[in-house]
């Protein structure tokens, strides 16, 4: 069965085995040029058994749009390629089951979309269609929210631990820059106080030596209460990291480019609730490891700038001592300051390594379906 897929759609395999779900819309911005050919090769691989298709009823009639996860076949073919031991039928059948009632699912696909849409800039087939073929830049890391959870913690003594649970973690390349983030996608379910409450353990972690801290949120309004709230909860403190903030509204995420766009606004202990100016992902600070490219293959699709998760260097970046939080006195409180508070306030290029040759493995556990 393996050798009846193209590359394509052993990509695609490993998308959903790392990410639980796509929509028709996502897969096709990922790797097709339109969506009517996405739909066609999706009905082919759902015959075969590879993928797995369902959607949501709507009270007042009609359905979502179709929801794709990996197939039982598929996820065999996955652990075969990754000698690992298949899942039980019945046991996989329910997991199946259990995803399409996930309260979290529609989270999920909201976190998916965002990713999906940095990952559209690279789409293969839209490549060699301009003559890019083999071009790697845009979104060359994409971590779920489970393989964040086993890397991102530090051991704080006496039996403490910080343990960051982001909704993701991305590398984007972009003229030369490379910005790396973790992403917290705010749908409006849950408080303020809840959603800001997360910067103690961003905060306890060495959070600026691997990326800037972005929130993405459901409206404008929303994102203005937001920074209002972070202003209130640091009281006026750095908490150590850059954070960037942005709506998924018309005014924003509605820009031709999505969230790679101009649609990010920095906030500052010192700045207003409001954006007074908005940034594309690429001219945020840069933060992070940098990392010679490994080759891109099926295996690990969209994760060429990946870091070896048991490379020392990166032990030895967590478990550095933490500097201390700079003086609110020192950041700019006029907002047309911010160029010189962030936008030149990179790493040092001394801060730079380089990791094994060799890409990491995945994790050998099968990914869970449901919280």
């Amino acid at each position: 069965m393996w050798f009846r897929l193209v590359d394509r759609d052993r990509r695609l395999l490993a998308l959903l085995s790392e990410h639980k779900v796509l929509t028709t819309n996502q897969i096709a911005a990922v790797e097709f040029l339109s969506v009517r050919r996405a739909q066609d090769r999706l009905r082919h691989l759902r015959e075969l058994g590879v993928v797995f298709a369902f959607r949501a009823s709507y009270l007042r009639g009609g359905t979502s749009q179709t929801r794709y996860a990996l197939g039982y076949l598929g996820a065999r073919l996955i652990a075969a390629q990754r000698a690992e031991r298949p899942p039980a039928p019945t046991a996989y059948t329910e997991s199946l089951e259990r995803l399409a009632l996930w309260p979290k699912l529609d989270h999920q696909l909201g976190v998916n979309d965002f990713f999906c849409a940095l990952a559209a800039h690279r789409n293969p087939a839209r490549l060699r269609e301009e003559g890019r073929d083999g071009e790697v830049s845009g979104l060359t890391q994409w971590w779920s929210e489970k393989r964040c959870t086993e890397f991102f913690w530090k051991y704080l003594g006496g039996g403490r631990e910080t343990r960051l649970r982001p909704d993701g973690y991305g590398c984007w390349e972009e003229s030369a820059r490379v910005v790396r983030f973790f992403l917290e996608h705010d749908t409006g379910t849950e408080s303020l106080a809840k959603a800001t409450g997360k910067i103690d353990d961003y905060a306890a972690f060495p959070t600026d030596t691997f990326g800037v801290l972005l929130f993405s949120v459901h409206s404008a309004r929303r994102e203005i209460a937001l920074r209002a709230a972070l202003r209130r909860a640091l009281a006026g403190g750095d908490p150590g990291f850059v954070i960037a903030t942005a709506a998924r509204d018309g005014n924003t995420f509605g820009h031709s480019d999505g969230p790679a766009g101009p649609v990010w606004g920095l906030w500052t202990p010192q700045g207003g609730d409001s954006v007074p100016r908005r940034y594309r992902l690429a001219e945020l600070p840069q933060r992070g490891p940098s990392v010679e490219h490994s080759a891109s293959n099926t295996d690990q699709p969209l994760n060429e700038a990946a870091f070896d998760r048991m490379d020392p260097e990166m032990s030895r970046r967590i478990n550095a001592p933490q500097p201390e939080p700079a003086d609110p006195a020192d950041f700019a409180d006029d907002d047309d300051d911010l160029d010189d508070v962030t936008l030149y306030d990179d790493a040092d290029d001394d801060d730079v390594y380089r990791a094994p040759a060799a890409p990491a493995r995945p994790d050998a556990r099968r990914a869970r379906w449901a919280a």
